[in-house]
């Protein structure tokens, strides 16, 4: 822990020349007594760490010398392709690798070149998790992490969700996990059934395999797989994209889902907003079939979604501005809301007048209803 640290110091110092004793104690997260002890270590070392007083003063190296602890480790290397995605690597359990890489990336860059890499991450950052939701990083995924990045064979357990109400249910499989893929704030796992005899062949020829995607907040729990003593490693298709499966796979999710057809009638705004609440598969086969607008601005097109539940909740969002003409079912749902909705905003009844016209005694009537 302490090495590691101190070749962390070595670094910053290297790439920040002038940092106080302060700064370093924050950057590292340590008391300033900690920095004085771990400098003395340095020189020690053969480091020439130095410490100078003044304005200008702070831990500087000795003028020409720099360190030789820039090479990067595998690990590190690999999670420069995360850095614009903090809480990707903290989830993964990536931040200090992440740090160090960085840090031996800066050490090494001309200081033109590494003005230009700070002003980058000052300017864009890329913020994955969608809003109003609280993420969450499942506590397996840093296990999943490892064995994806060593290639290791592991079985896992997942509570599959159940259909129509029923509970989930526990299934367990043994997998080749190929990669990890962060969609919307949400981890997914992607990974190939694996075959004991050995076969290497194409997912296709794998009796009973393929491919299979698993969110990992409903992986139970990861063990390695049974008689590998948790070493068995699996040989990757070195054809495999994973950002190109993902977009196939997700493609063909998306549209498996869309097992129902309502037909209904939109105007120019309803159609304009129809993207913003209803799947892009959906708005993509929906548009395909409809109609040219009729004399009032209205255009009829036949949408798929997942089933009447789904369609109602969606197309509620889009209040007046469509109309369910099919099915029938679906129609008399949405009648029964605005019959509830015209209701509950009906207009206040008007109150009662109370005046008493001048001249009538106390419970006279007036005018024509008075003279019965």
């Amino acid at each position: 822990m302490r090495a590691a640290r101190l070749i962390r110091m070595a670094l910053l110092v290297q790439s920040n020349p002038g940092l106080t004793a302060a700064a370093l104690a924050r950057a590292l997260d340590v008391s300033e007594r900690t920095v004085i002890r771990d400098a003395q270590a340095l020189q020690e070392a053969g480091i020439p760490v130095r410490s100078e007083r003044g304005r200008t003063g702070g831990y500087h190296l000795a003028p020409g010398y720099r360190t030789r602890l820039t090479t990067l480790h595998p690990t590190e290397a690999e999670t420069l392709f995360l850095s614009g995605l903090p809480s990707a690597l903290r989830d993964l359990g990536l931040s200090d690798a992440a740090d160090t890489a960085r840090l031996k990336l800066t050490a090494t860059l001309l200081p033109s070149v590494r003005a230009a890499a700070e002003s980058s991450v000052r300017r864009f950052h890329l913020d994955a998790p969608a809003w109003f939701r609280e993420p969450s990083a499942p506590e397996l995924l840093p296990e999943l992490a490892r064995a994806v990045w060593s290639d290791r064979i592991v079985e896992l357990s997942y509570a599959r969700p159940g259909r129509d109400g029923s509970p989930a249910s526990e299934v367990s499989r043994v997998v080749e996990p190929y990669g990890l893929v962060l969609k919307a704030g949400t981890w997914y796992a992607v990974a190939r059934l694996h075959d004991r005899s050995g076969d290497t062949a194409g997912s296709g020829d794998r009796p009973g395999g393929g491919w299979r995607t698993y969110r990992v907040d409903r992986v139970t729990a990861l063990v390695p797989a049974p008689g590998s003593g948790g070493q068995e490693a699996f040989v990757r298709d070195a054809d495999f994209d994973l950002a190109a499966h993902w977009e196939a796979r997700s493609h063909e999710f998306a549209r498996a889902l869309l097992r129902t057809t309502v037909t209904v009638r939109l105007t120019s705004w309803g159609l304009g907003r129809l993207p913003a609440v209803v799947d892009g598969a959906a708005v993509e086969d929906a548009l395909a079939s409809a109609s040219a607008p009729d004399a009032d601005g209205l255009v009829t097109l036949a949408l798929p979604t997942e089933s009447e539940d789904v369609a109602h909740d969606q197309l509620a969002r889009l209040g007046a501005d469509v109309e369910v003409l099919a099915p029938a079912s679906l129609r008399a749902r949405f009648r029964e809301r605005a019959g509830a909705l015209a209701a509950l905003y009906r207009p206040e009844p008007k109150e009662a007048a109370s005046q008493e016209t001048p001249g009538e005694g106390p419970g006279e009537a007036s005018g024509a209803e008075g003279q019965r």
